[in-house]
């Protein structure tokens, strides 16, 4: 019976069905890291011990063989399952990770894997991480970098597909997995209609739309002459079925802060106009204890503050968390980087975030009657100012080099290092910059001149040249982080005031008399009111804070790629960096 063919089920994803001789198939052993919602730790272990019992699938696509009955795309094995997880593992993992072993049977029709399908047949969600295989036939390992989240099978027309880490133009893509990759760009890039529900993968694009309310009119940015604006991803719709896991929301953790088992901790913070701002401070108490805790005994513990905001309908919206030596998860990304896949990769660090990040302050922060119209001096006009300036705002004129020139602060000169003569020396944002800039763009170059090597490959790589179609015209790939260093200098308020409240006094006024002989009290009768200066002040130390699993210029995670020449040219860069970092410490 060793040789009797056996039909293997696919599951639900209309692939056809391969068949494969027992005695020419062997084991393939992998790992894969998951790990859950991040507000559900304590059910962890059920959760986990759910996934296991054939709730989980995956199954291996060909890079070598095609099937010419299923469209040529590659040959899929057979399914196997997430097995006990392994609680031995020679690397530590990171909190709520968990790594799970899997065996493939591995048939000589499938050779080298190049991806692999997932299909969840649990009723929750999980966050894939990473799939390793081990000892592959005529291989060696393959590591598939995946971050992302797996719903139910139920919310997909098809299986999630992933790819391995090797990276390859649309045209030298292996043929058995370009049928693969194709339609995984048609279901990220999506028809543009209907609602977006909270387990698509789709990204698109909208105007700024939403800012204002009934009560509050605010004009629609991006899409007129009138105002321009770079658009937004559009966000998901509301999710119409029971949540069983409410109590994990945001709106519940802050509603037991009113009324769960320890609601003496909250407070407001003091001078906050009509009391909108409130604080969970657990960060001083705890900080001194943090190292003996986490190095000395079994339990990992965060230094946390939590800033919430009352919303008109008396319920508390948390906006934003602190947490101090806390443990990394992977997360969402711009998406619009995704569709080239050597370019994604160099850009993932710097997209990732920022779709939640736009979606956040849209609602609390950037709305009509939010935070930042309450604290700066347009108030409900700050958006719309920003829409005009953004007329004559130009891209490529952003580049270090072109913006010094182009303010007169630098001129080409091939003897000055860097190609630029600084018109005023001791200017350490252009000295230092221009040192960073010139070993990004060595990085950059090799890079991308590893994936392409003439022009022509640039101009044949499909996805690439629409990933830049769409950058320009529809996402506009403009926007960038500016916050973290707004807190030295906008933390002292007089230092750089968001308000002023008054004009010039009349000569022979009492308010000019006051100028004369008191101009500390006269000035800080002008400038911001302690209301809004305390609510701007908060609001600015938050967005200097880095995301506790930032990934700084210089770090990547291992395995980011599997390819050599960009990993030494990364290395490269890296002691670039810390060549530069030393010299502006040390001022050498």
């Amino acid at each position: 019976m060793s040789h009797n063919i056996i039909q293997v089920v696919t599951g639900e994803n209309g692939r056809k069905k391969m068949k494969c001789e027992i005695s020419q198939c062997s084991k393939i052993q992998g790992t894969a890291i998951v790990l859950i919602k991040k507000n559900v730790l304590n059910i962890l272990h059920d959760f986990f011990d759910k996934l296991t019992g054939k709730k989980v699938s995956l199954q291996l696509i060909s890079a070598i063989n095609c099937d010419p009955e299923d469209g040529q795309r590659g040959k899929i094995g057979r399914p196997a399952y997430l097995e006990k997880r392994n609680t031995t593992m020679s690397t530590p993992l990171k909190e709520g990770e968990v790594q799970f072993q899997i065996t493939f049977d591995w048939e000589e029709e499938i050779g080298v894997p190049g991806a692999f399908t997932v299909r969840n047949d649990h009723h929750d969600e999980f966050y894939l991480k990473t799939l390793t295989l081990e000892h592959v036939p005529g291989h060696g390992s393959i590591h598939f970098d995946c971050n992302s989240w797996v719903y139910p099978a139920k919310f997909y027309k098809k299986d999630r597909v992933f790819f391995s880490n090797m990276t390859y133009l649309p045209y030298k893509t292996p043929m058995p997995l370009r049928k693969y990759r194709e339609e995984e760009l048609e279901i990220l890039r999506g028809d543009g209609k209907g609602e977006l529900q909270e387990a698509d993968r789709v990204y698109d694009y909208a105007y700024y739309n939403d800012l204002g309310d009934q009560k509050h009119a605010r004009p629609v940015l991006g899409g007129s002459t009138d105002h321009p604006y770079p658009r937004r991803v559009k966000g998901r719709g509301p999710v119409d079925s029971v949540n069983e896991l409410a109590w994990s929301s945001d709106e519940e953790f802050a509603r037991e802060l009113l009324a769960g088992v320890n609601p003496v901790s909250i407070r407001c913070l003091e001078a906050i106009e009509k009391n909108k701002l409130f604080i969970l401070d657990y960060h001083d108490v705890l900080m001194p204890y943090l190292r003996l805790i986490n190095e000395e005994t079994s339990t990992k513990i965060y230094a946390s503050r939590t800033l919430l905001f009352l919303k008109e309908d008396g319920t508390l919206k948390p906006l934003a968390i602190e947490l101090s030596l806390p443990h990394p998860e992977g997360d969402q990304f711009g998406a619009a980087a995704k569709c080239a896949a050597s370019v994604y990769k160099l850009l993932h660090p710097h997209f990732r975030d920022t779709l939640y990040i736009n979606a956040l302050a849209r609602q609390v922060l950037i709305n009509a009657e939010g935070v930042l119209e309450a604290t700066v001096f347009p108030g409900k006009y700050s958006m719309e100012m920003s829409s005009a300036i953004y007329k004559d705002w130009i891209f490529t004129d952003q580049a270090l080099p072109e913006d010094l020139k182009k303010r007169g602060m630098a001129i080409e000169d091939e003897n000055s290092p860097n190609g630029l003569r600084l018109m005023i020396e001791d200017y350490p944002f252009a000295v230092d910059g221009l040192e960073i800039w010139s070993a990004i763009k060595k990085l950059v170059k090799q890079y991308c001149s590893f994936y392409y090597k003439t022009n022509d490959m640039v101009r044949q790589d499909s996805e690439l040249q629409s990933w830049w179609k769409e950058i320009q015209e529809k996402g506009h790939g403009d926007k960038k982080a500016i916050n973290f260093g707004q807190y030295p200098y906008g933390g002292y308020l007089p230092n750089r005031p968001t308000i002023s409240r008054r004009l010039m006094p009349e000569k022979g006024s009492a308010e000019y008399k006051e100028l004369e002989t008191n101009f500390e009290e006269a000035f800080f009768k002008t400038i911001t009111a302690k209301p809004q200066a305390l609510l701007g002040i908060s609001l600015v130390e938050i967005l200097s804070m880095h995301s506790p699993d930032e990934e700084y210029l210089g770090q990547r995670t291992p395995g980011w790629t599997s390819d050599t020449e960009p990993l030494q040219a990364f290395k490269k860069f890296q002691e670039t960096l810390e060549g530069i970092g030393k010299r502006i410490r040390t001022g050498t």
